[in-house]
């Protein structure tokens, strides 16, 4: 499903160029969930943006189902971005003005896939059933990443990309929300490639791999 054949990626800074990514190989078959780990600066959050569209890479190739993501262009990434990818914070990023009942559904209606039933059945799951009328800042950490996993799947995006989803919670609540997530996912049909630097959640996903020095390091299944 995706594929990542020696992506590179620099940023400039005053004191030059700042390799980041140096030659990162990656695969992620379909309905697979892996985490990626590594230090913080080793570019975890970097690729996450590039196979996002949320940016280009130096060089390199990002495939999504055999086709290359970077030959796309503004207006097919923005299509990508709407349909194709759930994207979940560690900050939640929920807009502030809509309750959650439309935060929940933000993304879905983005894309032009709003699925009253499937919305309602992520809502109970997730419970939240009894607070959609309420709004983001009414609710705990918690009940807030809830929300932001909810309005990720609800479109039921091919690839799911989560930046430490559970970094701001407890290890209980990171627990129970991780557990809930991965079911959910599941049931979506849908990839996950989630940053974390925690071994225990890592342990979790099905494959894990570590980013160190630009480059994929270890990989295990």
């Amino acid at each position: 499903m995706l594929v990542i054949e020696q992506l590179h990626k620099s940023f400039s800074t005053a004191q030059g160029l700042l390799p980041v990514l140096q030659g990162v190989d990656l695969r992620l078959g379909q309905g697979s969930c892996l985490a990626l780990m590594g230090e913080s600066g080793s570019g975890k959050s970097t690729l996450l943006h590039l196979v996002a569209g949320l940016d280009r890479a130096d060089s390199g190739r990002i495939l999504i189902d055999g086709q290359a993501l970077d030959a796309r262009s503004e207006s097919a990434l923005a299509l990508w971005r709407r349909q194709g990818i759930g994207l979940v914070f560690q900050q939640y990023n929920l807009i502030s003005s809509l309750d959650v009942a439309a935060n929940l559904a933000f993304q879905a209606r983005l894309a032009a896939r709003f699925d009253r039933q499937w919305l309602d059945y992520l809502a109970a799951r997730l419970g939240l059933a009894s607070l959609l009328q309420r709004y983001p800042e009414q609710l705990s950490g918690g009940q807030q990443q809830r929300v932001a996993i909810g309005r990720a799947l609800a479109a039921r995006p091919a690839l799911v990309l989560a930046d430490e989803p559970t970094g701001s919670l407890d290890e209980r609540s990171s627990d129970e929300v991780l557990a809930l997530m991965l079911q959910l996912v599941a049931e979506a049909a849908s990839s996950l490639l989630m940053v974390t630097h925690s071994p225990r959640l890592a342990a979790r996903l099905e494959q894990r791999c570590v980013l160190h020095a630009g480059r994929v390091q270890v990989e295990a299944h």
